[in-house]
């Protein structure tokens, strides 16, 4: 599984680079907006500090001004990856992005069916919304396998892209159904290498290792 922080923060992005561990970064107008910087600006930034896509979403919602949008975000870095809204507007411009070698990221998506039409549109990802799901009283990880046996019965090669992710709870139950990728906060990546039992572990063998009075340096 691949691992994107959903974030628009650089230093965030960039201690996370540096661990090897970051395949990508996904953000939209809400996490940039937090930063109060330049829209345009904040994206050019973070795609220099990884190699993998960073999804830039377009804030038009007509098919026209979405492919003009999508050009000036795709003039900013070759690793864009357009994120467009799922609609069928959304879901028209990423079948003419697609055919342009573009890499596209079709969000918003709740239900099976929504993420049928964004395969069938070339979507290179569909980020359904798990945590949102949860939030109403619905089962997000039911709608990951729903999409997960779709993709697999016709072999459609977009991956799924959960987002949303609020806990490593959804970490590891996508990973158990077999989802491509999740995007979530930089705080739920680290908590996945956080466990009790590694502290309490560490600490044991430091406080064993202080009383050789030994240095390795």
């Amino acid at each position: 599984m691949k691992f994107f922080a959903d974030t628009a923060d650089v230093a965030d992005i960039a201690d996370l680079a540096a661990t090897g561990l970051l395949d990508g970064v996904t953000t939209n107008p809400s996490l940039i907006a937090k930063s109060g910087r330049n829209f345009l600006e904040v994206v050019k930034e973070i795609c220099g500090l990884v190699d993998g896509p960073v999804s830039a979403e377009v804030v038009a919602t007509d098919h026209a001004t979405m492919m003009k949008e999508a050009a000036v975000l795709r003039a900013l870095a070759p690793n864009i990856c357009v994120k467009l809204p799922l609609t069928l507007d959304g879901l028209k411009s990423c079948k003419a992005l697609t055919a342009e070698g573009v890499k596209t990221n079709v969000t918003l998506c709740f239900s099976a069916n929504q993420a049928l039409l964004a395969a069938k549109a070339g979507a290179t990802y569909v980020s359904p919304f798990v945590g949102r799901l949860d939030d109403i009283g619905h089962d997000g990880m039911e709608l990951i396998q729903d999409i997960r046996t779709i993709y697999d019965n016709y072999d459609f090669q977009t991956e799924i892209l959960v987002a949303s992710v609020r806990s490593p709870v959804h970490v590891l139950a996508a990973a158990r159904i077999g989802a491509d990728v999740a995007t979530m906060p930089p705080a739920v990546i680290r908590q996945l290498a956080g466990h009790a039992l590694t502290e309490k572990g560490l600490a044991a063998f430091l406080a064993d290792w202080a009383k050789t009075g030994q240095s390795i340096l």
